[in-house]
């Protein structure tokens, strides 16, 4: 998929474990972690908005497109 999560990047720049997130945003650690890894197939608006208030960053900051053919084996 060529939408990339890029939380690990700024979990770095924050000085954030993924447990801290987890527990600032009510997120269970195991939905995180599929988010951070890239293997969530959505993502709701209530959570992104919950991200970024705990991050204090934009969407565009966790989410990028990138031009990659798409995978034939993920459809």
């Amino acid at each position: 998929m060529p939408i990339r999560v890029h939380l690990d990047h700024i979990l770095a720049e924050r000085g954030l474990t993924l447990s801290e997130l987890s527990a600032r945003v009510g997120i269970t650690l195991a939905n995180l972690s599929i988010l951070k890894t890239g293997k969530a197939r959505a993502v709701r608006f209530s959570t992104l908005d919950a991200l970024c208030r705990a991050l204090d960053c934009q969407p565009g900051d966790l989410l990028r497109w990138e031009d990659v053919p798409p995978d034939p084996d993920r459809t």
